[in-house]
């Protein structure tokens, strides 16, 4: 008799033998064969002398030791443009176990991806082990509650670490073994081009990872790419599904997008897809409703000296700028809370308190620097006290560098007198006798003063 049990079992085996078989049948769809194109170092600008020593160290240990071994990603993008690379990240045939034994000064970090760190005193040299391209469609692939595509990944070989990364430019491959750059997505073209394509259908990809939305805007405004029709087209789209990543994550991914020296650019194409509305939306509505030109020119004039310092080699404070995105929220609960007459001190105390409690949920921005920025916020009143001993205190505060540069910015755009910004300029550049007299009460003062210390006097003789 015909056991149906095992006849379903031996039928499913069967379906899975096949169904897997069409499935790498699809994945190797995905590479090309014989399309895969080597520039040899004849016919590229890579040159090691523009490549960080430790990672030569790196390279050639790998190698001696019989692994593969390239450098791929933002630095050979960045030395392609001649530019000199912050980080250098290589990749390897080699485990994370493998990678350690070759390595006394390495260590091993990740979880659900574990990636090599090599240490050479302050330099890090980040060591990954080919990626493995999971089918998309398999019975592993996850779907998050809130549309995201969720992937574990797997170890694999050059050929599928290429389908992992996210755009074209970002995938190539600069191999130690002959210093060829090894390019199977076109991606050296499209460097020549300026243009950045994703890999892959952008819906999946961003599904996959929304981050990968962030990475395109920051990758458009700092290399000055345009980006690829079907790499653009869903950004609008899928934007909200931001909202599901890691509040620490974005607010990580914020701090590059706008210390990367092109900050305005950034600013204004997240306003045009749609994510800034998702990062900041207090910030957002604010822009959308705001009858004037100050909170748009403010924002805009904060980035561009972002911008210029940052290109001038001078260090820009993240909790200088999350003050700025912040301010206009801020203003508009202050005012609030003063129309319901609560004192001045108060108002500003609880309109922060709202203001960062908010943001927080959505980019987790660490509490020194919502500290710094709160300290920032609360010196601008009091700028408007110039007399007496006041201006002393303020002068000597820790943050009043930061909060003097902010009121300029105000006065710049229209939000603060240009004259007590002046002033401030003079008082803080003067010499002792000139502050004095600059602080010096006014005879009026002084008459009002003594007129009440006679009515006092008075009513005790009385």
């Amino acid at each position: 008799m015909l056991n149906f049990t095992s006849y379903n079992k031996g039928t499913k085996t069967i379906l899975n033998f096949f169904k897997k078989i069409f499935q790498a049948t699809d994945e190797q769809a995905l590479v090309p064969q014989g399309e895969v194109k080597i520039y040899t170092r004849d016919e590229h600008n890579v040159s090691r002398s523009q490549i960080s020593e430790n990672a030569l160290k790196v390279l050639y240990r790998l190698k001696k030791s019989g692994f593969q071994a390239y450098l791929v990603g933002g630095c050979v993008r960045d030395l392609l443009l001649g530019q000199e690379p912050k980080d250098f990240d290589v990749v390897t045939d080699a485990s994370p176990e493998q990678v350690k034994s070759t390595f006394r000064n390495c260590r091993l970090i990740g979880r659900r991806f574990r990636l090599a760190h090599v240490y050479f005193g302050r330099e890090i040299i980040e060591v990954a082990t080919f990626r493995g391209s999971e089918n998309l469609q398999s019975e592993h692939q996850k779907v998050h509650e809130d549309g995201r595509l969720l992937r574990d990944n797997v170890f694999g070989t050059l050929e599928e670490d290429v389908w992992r990364r996210d755009f074209t430019v970002n995938a190539l491959y600069y191999n130690i073994e002959d210093f060829s750059i090894v390019d199977y997505t076109g991606g050296m073209q499209d460097h020549a081009d300026s243009l950045l394509k994703l890999i892959g259908d952008p819906q999946t990809r961003y599904r996959e990872d929304p981050v990968r939305m962030m990475r395109a805007i920051r990758f458009a405004a700092k290399l000055g790419f345009k980006m690829d029709p079907e790499t653009e087209q869903p950004i609008a789209e899928l934007a909200n599904l931001l909202g599901g990543i890691p509040a620490a994550r974005l607010f990580d991914e914020i701090l590059k997008l706008f210390l990367n020296g092109q900050a305005q650019q950034t600013f204004e194409l997240l306003r045009h897809y749609d994510v800034f509305a998702v990062l900041f939306p207090a910030t957002d509505q604010c822009l959308a409703t705001q009858e004037h030109e100050f909170p748009r020119l403010f924002l805009a004039k904060a980035l561009e000296n972002s911008d210029k310092r940052i290109a001038d080699g001078k260090t820009v404070t993240s909790y200088f700028l999350m003050a700025a995105f912040l301010w206009e929220p801020l203003q508009m609960r202050i005012k609030e809370k003063l129309a319901a007459d609560e004192n001045e001190t108060a108002a500003y105390q609880d309109a922060a308190n709202e203001v960062l409690a908010q943001q927080v949920k959505i980019t987790a921005i660490p509490k020194r620097i919502t500290q710094s920025m709160r300290e920032v916020w609360f010196m601008q009143p009091r700028f408007l006290r110039r007399k007496g001993v006041r201006p002393y205190r303020l002068l000597t505060h820790p943050r009043f560098r930061a909060a003097y540069d902010f009121l300029l910015l105000r006065a710049e755009t229209g939000g603060a007198e240009a004259e007590l910004a002046e002033w401030w300029t003079r008082f803080h550049q003067a010499d002792e006798a000139e502050q004095k007299r600059m602080t010096r009460p006014t005879r009026n003062n002084k008459k009002k003063r003594n007129s009440r210390r006679t009515g006092k006097q008075k009513q005790r003789q009385n």
